[in-house]
């Protein structure tokens, strides 16, 4: 009996089109965040107070991933930015074949900032990249402090980690310093922003970090002449 091994094949193929998305967003001067995390971990909230704050400066747009539902996608629409929801049916989450197409439907020339919700989920998002410049993971401490230590490659691939809800830590008995110290024996070097909706500062501090990202970018775009 022989046996096949298709998942390189797979990951290969997708790590291709990622690239590709990489160099169009690059040309076109789009900073992307691609932004993971379980259901529940508060992602949707957190990137409507970063449009909130950031629409006004950088012209901002949302690819809204989800297996079957446009909630999110709808939330989204009503901040005023251009929103592409794309369904992945069975799939729990994004490929960048799925965030090639959504490309095609959004106007890059008037984009600075791409955000990606990815779909709920902490292990399928891990392998597959989308031509992000910044990967960002949510967990939430209703999800327990666990969950870290028992979903470590999306801490281990994440470039920024995220604990929100901190405000509510102690009310379902869970020490959101030892999740950061979990994410940094996985991941020593990766930032840990602890959050919560009802925190103006956390909050800033969370939009102050896609703002460093996207500055960044711009400053390396216009240093290489593009």
């Amino acid at each position: 009996m022989h046996v096949i091994h298709m998942g390189h094949d797979v990951f290969k193929a997708n790590d291709k089109i990622a690239e590709k998305n990489r160099k169009i967003l690059d040309k076109h001067g789009v900073f992307s965040v691609n932004v993971m995390g379980a259901i529940g971990s508060g992602k949707t909230t957190l990137i409507e107070e970063a449009v909130r704050h950031l629409k006004e400066k950088y012209r901002t747009a949302i690819i809204a991933g989800d297996v079957i539902a446009e909630m999110d996608a709808s939330r989204f629409r009503k901040l005023g930015v251009p929103t592409i929801p794309v369904n992945t049916g069975k799939e729990c989450h994004l490929d960048a074949k799925l965030v090639e197409k959504a490309l095609d439907e959004i106007d890059l020339d008037n984009t600075d900032l791409l955000i990606i919700e990815n779909v709920g989920n902490l292990i399928c998002p891990v392998d597959f990249k989308l031509g992000e410049h910044l990967r960002v993971v949510v967990v939430s401490v209703t999800e327990g402090d666990d969950i870290i230590l028992k979903h470590p490659m999306i801490f281990k691939t994440s470039e920024l980690a995220v604990i929100n809800k901190v405000d509510i830590a102690h009310s379902v008995d869970v020490d959101a310093e030892k999740m950061r110290d979990d994410i940094h024996s996985l991941n020593p070097d990766i930032p840990v922003i602890l959050t919560s909706k009802r925190d103006w500062e956390s909050l800033e501090t969370w939009i102050s970090f896609i703002e460093l990202g996207l500055r960044r970018a711009q400053e390396a775009q216009k240093n290489s002449g593009n």
